[in-house]
């Protein structure tokens, strides 16, 4: 409810905001990303997407705990990359034990280790073209686009010329991630409704390195 209040506030927003001013104005119920001085007002998401999110979110949150590797966040957090210049809102943020100092009270000074985006209808051409390009310049190492519609899960990782290249599936079935060291999971496991039953997951390894 408060997103879609904040939908119907949109048309009254300033053509243009310092990162200051916006940070001030976008609280906790606030859906919304800055780049390049303006503001963009995110659509409310599916509950498919909601359920896929908060699996994610679930496992490799326990994955990062039980290692000790740093935080796993999840939308509405910030995260600020001076390289366009932009605050981005991704689904899903893990930031490692090294960068834990890129932490502020509502968002991330600069670049999180692994950036994860749920596609929506509204939001296609921004996470698959867009976020893409932006986060392989800011260097983040580990980019993620789910597409649920398609059932199309990218992997993308960092190469040493700055650009993201595709990762190849185990078997053609199972991702293993370059930050996360140990954890994977089965593609198949992001498209099923409900999701896994963790205590499965946790039985099958996938919280163990």
């Amino acid at each position: 409810m408060a997103r879609t209040a904040v939908q119907a506030d949109a048309a009254s927003l300033p053509q243009r905001m310092t990162w200051e001013e916006f940070v001030a104005w976008c609280d906790e119920d606030t859906w919304a990303e800055w780049v390049d001085g303006e503001v963009t007002v995110l659509s409310p998401a599916s509950i498919a997407h909601q359920h896929l999110n908060r699996f994610l979110t679930t496992i490799l949150g326990l994955f990062v705990r039980t290692h000790n590797l740093g935080e796993v966040l999840d939308a509405p957090t910030l995260m600020r990359l001076p390289s366009r210049p932009s605050g981005r809102e991704p689904d899903i943020l893990f930031v490692s034990r090294d960068h834990l100092d890129r932490l502020r009270t509502t968002w991330i000074e600069g670049p999180a280790d692994l950036v994860i985006e749920i596609v929506s209808p509204e939001s296609e051409e921004r996470d698959w073209e867009t976020k893409r390009l932006e986060y392989a310049a800011a260097g983040i190492p580990e980019y993620w686009v789910l597409d649920r519609d398609r059932h199309d899960a990218a992997f993308f990782q960092l190469g040493p010329d700055g650009q993201y290249a595709r990762a190849p599936l185990e078997g053609g079935s199972v991702y293993r991630a370059a930050v996360l060291l140990g954890f994977w999971l089965r593609v198949d496991w992001l498209w099923q409704l409900p999701t896994p039953d963790l205590e499965a997951a946790e039985a099958l390894g996938l919280l163990r390195r």
